[in-house]
């Protein structure tokens, strides 16, 4: 029996030291915080700040300026390559986001955290055409009128640009607009491209705009979102006392345009829209203006205007319906620990930030849960650094689920009392996934992953408990690793290896219990795409549905294999009342990989194999393919595929 470890008991104490009423229940939510955050109050205020902390540096560098002439003169440091993966910066805005997004016009094919909020992906339909992103290059493809034929093709950069040195990774559709999101490491920031997209199809480049930004890349989180025809980013900005005398850490927007300047960014957040907690910086830990923008998409002219938190540089983010929400952390990297959590609730309607001081850190954007009833939920654990990069992967210790009132919120000053938190188990040291599905939260780890079980020594468990009562905590013997949770109408299903093997087990979600009902066994096979994306869930009834996930051969379960290979196929298994059976997969032909001229975005760290829904049609994206399968009672059949490939690329022999 897995032990809880004395350690998140000690932060929880240090939580109870101000007092924020028990979560409880409510019939008619009230969601407003009773107080807010502080903005400063002008220019002046916060360029005191910035003056004071300029001095405390110069004070610095002359203290270690004097040691340095005493001291004998450091080793030459070893030259290092940094290989940074494709980054987008990502936040949010001011203009009223909330009730703005109209019902959706179209069955989604994205695989989203959120019911109306869109993620930026790699695919997405526009009427009777799919719109691709790969290598750097946008795609549409006909499916309206039973086609399946190749439309149009642009580059997903501005004409005239070098696209070396930039990433471009997500895309999104409004209206007839198409969004591409990237992160050019010469141009200044996030790059955001607009494209007209026609009826037939036909795409033509529109504009590019430049949002001044660090550079942001997450494992696991995307870095934009769409409500309505609002563009939403999270951009943290990094400050601290050696740069606070320059204007480079605010955020800013310009129109690209061949002679463009540095000089043509024009700031988009006044002081007036930064806001500040009680807790007192230290500018020699570092700090961020963690970064709320809102591009509007409806104008001829983008606007785009942002609000900010003043806190520590350590965070995760998650987007609900009507605020975004930021978890910071003070992290003691001699001890691996965060020391000072805290939580920040930014409205998408442009009110004010509101603050409420937490202990431990959640492990990505699927721990958080904003619900129907007022509350926040978030699966914390002890040991978290934030999402930034690969740092989601890393051990996570103690675990807890708190539970708070957004009215709970304020100016942050006051803290979440033990008794908001409810003790967990420990999932594990190995990379942690969690989901809130229905009105459970499900939760493990996946020990197996890169090595037999017969030497793993770990026993897989998996942990479910319904957050809003708090009823005892479900443990559930799975058998193999939580590389993947995801939700089957109100039911789950976890994906996981176990050896060679790559294994599917559905999960009950009832009133009481969570039950582990069947379990499918894909022999020497491992998931093709991590990101939540690469899954998809149809269902056809309340009791059936067809599940969609990318896998490649074992062999290849390496996951920078993942990212330089192509995906090999998508596997559709069948539900029936949680009964899951093998329909067959469609595959990609090895044989055709080509020379694509690729300039930009030449590694999909995305992934490029998606499994699409649309009506009664079932397709998979599989690199430059677009294969259309046919559901033939309980087996799924090759039907036609089309390759979208660029004209002038060369088939070359693998």
């Amino acid at each position: 029996m897995p032990r809880i470890f004395p350690f998140l008991f000690g932060l929880l104490l240090l939580a109870a030291c101000d007092g924020v009423a028990t979560a409880a229940a409510h019939s008619a939510p009230d969601t407003q915080p009773r107080k807010t955050l502080r903005a400063f109050s002008g220019e002046g205020e916060f360029d005191r700040l910035l003056k004071r902390w300029r001095a405390q540096a110069d004070a610095r560098r002359k203290e270690v300026a004097k040691q340095a002439a005493m001291a004998p003169p450091p080793p030459p440091a070893p030259t290092v390559a940094l290989m940074a993966p494709g980054a987008v910066a990502e936040a949010k805005s001011l203009d009223s986001v909330a009730g703005n997004a109209a019902a959706d016009k179209e069955e989604s094919i994205t695989n989203v955290q959120t019911a109306g909020v869109d993620e930026g992906g790699i695919v997405k339909r526009h009427g009777d055409h799919l719109v691709i992103l790969r290598r750097g290059r946008l795609f549409t493809v006909r499916i309206g009128g039973d086609a399946l034929r190749p439309v149009s093709t642009v580059d997903a950069y501005a004409p005239g640009t070098d696209p070396s040195g930039a990433w471009y990774d997500e895309m999104l559709v409004s209206d007839d607009t198409v969004v591409v999101i990237g992160y050019s490491y010469a141009r200044g920031g996030t790059e955001i491209g607009l494209f007209d997209i026609a009826r037939d199809g036909g795409l033509k480049y529109r504009a590019t705009y430049h949002l001044r930004s660090n550079d942001y890349y997450s494992s696991r989180n995307y870095a934009s979102r769409l409500i309505g025809d609002k563009l939403i980013f999270y951009t943290p900005m990094r400050l601290n006392a050696w740069n606070a005398g320059s204007d480079d850490f605010y955020p800013a927007v310009r129109r690209w345009h061949k002679d463009a300047t540095p000089q043509e960014f024009r700031r988009i957040l006044p002081a007036t829209r930064i806001y500040r907690s009680a807790d007192e910086l230290n500018p020699f830990e570092g700090a961020a203006l963690h970064t709320v923008s809102i591009c509007d998409l409806g104008r001829a002219e983008m606007r785009c205007e942002s609000s900010a938190v003043l806190g520590p540089q350590g965070r995760v983010f998650y987007v609900s319906a009507d605020s975004v929400f930021v978890w910071t952390t003070h992290y003691d990297r001699d001890q691996r620990r965060p020391y000072r959590s805290a939580v920040f609730r930014i409205p998408l309607d442009g009110a004010a930030p509101s603050a409420l001081r937490t202990s431990g850190s959640p492990i990505d954007q699927l721990s958080f849960l904003q619900d129907a009833k007022g509350f926040l939920n978030v699966l914390v654990s002890a040991h978290g650094d934030g999402e930034g990069m690969w740092r989601a992967e890393s051990k996570r210790g103690d675990m807890a689920l708190l539970r708070v009132r957004l009215r709970d919120f304020g100016d942050g000053s006051a803290a979440a009392p033990a008794s908001a938190y409810t003790p967990l188990l420990n999932a594990g040291d190995s990379e942690v996934q969690n989901r809130f599905i229905g009105d459970w939260l499900v939760y493990g780890s996946a020990p197996y992953r890169w090595r037999d079980p017969s030497a793993a020594g770990a026993h897989p468990m998996l942990y479910a408990i319904r957050y809003a009562d708090r009823m005892p905590l479900q443990q559930i013997d799975l058998g193999h690793g939580a590389e993947r949770i995801e939700a089957m109408g109100g039911d789950a299903v976890i994906v996981g290896g176990s050896g060679k093997d790559l294994h599917f087990t559905s999960l009950k979600l009832g009133p009481r219990t969570a039950n582990k009902r069947s379990v499918f066994v894909q022999r020497d096979a491992a998931q093709g795409e991590s990101r939540t994306h690469g899954f998809f869930y149809r269902a056809e009834t309340e009791r059936q549905g067809i599940v969609g996930l990318p896998i490649v051969g074992a062999a290849r379960s390496n996951s920078m294999q993942r990212y330089l290979d192509q995906t090999a196929s998508v596997l559709y298994l069948r539900n029936r009342d949680l009964k899951l059976g093998r329909m067959g997969q469609l595959d990609a032909r090895a044989e055709r990989a080509v020379d694509d001229g690729c300039k930009a975005s030449c590694v999909d760290w995305y992934g490029d194999a998606r499994p699409i829904f649309i009506g009664e049609r079932v397709f998979a994206l599989l690199g430059y393919e677009l294969v259309e399968g046919r559901i033939d009672g309980e087996r799924i059949r090759e039907r036609r595929r089309t390759d979208f490939a660029p004209k002038r690329a060369i088939a070359v022999a693998r």
